[in-house]
């Protein structure tokens, strides 16, 4: 992974109405680690909540609550799950990809993904960004009837799990097929982790947590991606280290030194290869964006670097960090206006060709 040292990519989200004028956008930008974008505005299935329900079974629209549920009582479900548990294990265990089209994300779930892998195909790429919802957070947003979380449910918890690792490897055979030789990297959003541990989710088994994150991205590995979880806020750390996780990105604008309080588990991470990318373009706060340069952006990033430093006792060297870090703006763009993210996607960029000089890194 060495490669990805102080590069940039994107979390995922764009205000775009126009797929192809946003897919523009994404391959004029990033010129290394492109991404597909989710268009929110130009149909509410591509939020990330729903986008990566397609084709898994005991999901259900409730019309009278508007949004979707899962059922796991009626007798459709049951002959769904058995053809849906064999389909995954003549995937994942025996990489027979005769069924996996249909856990394919298409229109109306997407209008991007068609346009990317297009783009891809006339470049090669060393890497190439993309993502699904992250299991904890999906388990918890999804509820049955009497609106109970799936993930406190075993069964509902496995199918989530399984259903999103077929999506993630969908993705990467689709990324393997346009463009052989270019590693994908899968991010798995998960904003809820940022409330993982509080009062909101006292009952959670940080177990069932780490073995969730833990089973998507061993199968993301096997497939030959890297994994990576987004979390837009601070969380346990120590949680996506003992995953396996492969990169951790955050938003370093806002919480930039919380990674010092897990120094021990960094230094672990850092060390077996792990990597950082820091969200430090302000995406969530818009007047901070309008306000952001470049030097207060690298100012912030040079200073959280040392606190880490200082916070390992010298176990983890500003060089090390350096090399196992590159960069994203702190969270999706989709809530900003048009020109506000492309202000993100220019300064993520550029942020990036500032400290690779700096650092001399080709």
């Amino acid at each position: 992974m060495s490669a990805l040292t102080l590069k940039a990519t994107a979390v995922g989200s764009l205000p775009h109405k126009n797929a192809q004028e946003a897919i523009e956008l994404i391959f004029k930008k990033f010129k290394e680690i492109p991404f597909w974008p989710q268009l929110a505005k130009i149909d509410r299935h591509e939020d990330m909540t729903i986008q990566y329900l397609q084709g898994i079974p005991g999901i259900k629209f409730d019309e009278k609550q508007e949004k979707y549920t899962f059922d796991s009582q009626s007798d459709e479900f049951f002959v769904e799950l058995e053809e849906f548990f064999l389909d995954y294990e003549s995937i994942v265990k025996e990489k027979d990809f005769t069924n996996l089209e249909k856990y394919a994300i298409t229109k109306p779930y997407t209008s991007a993904i068609p346009l990317y892998l297009e783009k891809l195909k006339q470049n090669q790429y060393e890497y190439a960004k993309c993502h699904i919802i992250g299991p904890f957070t999906l388990g918890t947003s999804l509820c049955d009837s009497e609106n109970v979380c799936a993930f406190y449910d075993e069964t509902c918890r496995e199918i989530l799990i399984k259903g999103l690792t077929l999506k993630a490897i969908w993705q990467i055979e689709q990324i393997k097929k346009v463009s052989p030789e270019t590693t994908p990297v899968m991010f798995m959003d998960e904003p809820v982790m940022s409330q993982f541990g509080t009062s909101a989710f006292i009952t959670v088994k940080k177990e069932d947590v780490i073995e969730a994150l833990s089973e998507i991205s061993s199968v993301i590995k096997d497939f030959g991606g890297l994994s990576a979880v987004h979390c837009c806020g601070k969380s346990d750390w120590s949680v996506l280290i003992d995953a396996g996780i492969d990169i951790i990105n955050f938003d370093a604008y806002a919480y930039s030194k919380s990674l010092g309080t897990y120094a021990k588990d960094m230094e672990k991470f850092l060390k077996s290869g792990g990597y950082i990318a820091w969200g430090l373009i302000p995406t969530l706060d818009k007047e901070a964006l309008e306000k952001a340069t470049i030097q207060n952006l690298e100012t912030k990033f040079e200073e959280a670097v040392e606190d880490l430093k200082n916070k390992s006792s010298g176990n983890i060297s500003k060089d090390l960090i350096i090399k196992q870090s590159f960069f994203t703006p702190s969270c999706g763009a989709g809530g900003l206006t048009m020109e506000l993210a492309e202000k993100a996607m220019t300064m993520v960029n550029d942020l990036s060709e500032d400290l690779k000089k700096k650092y001399e890194v080709v």
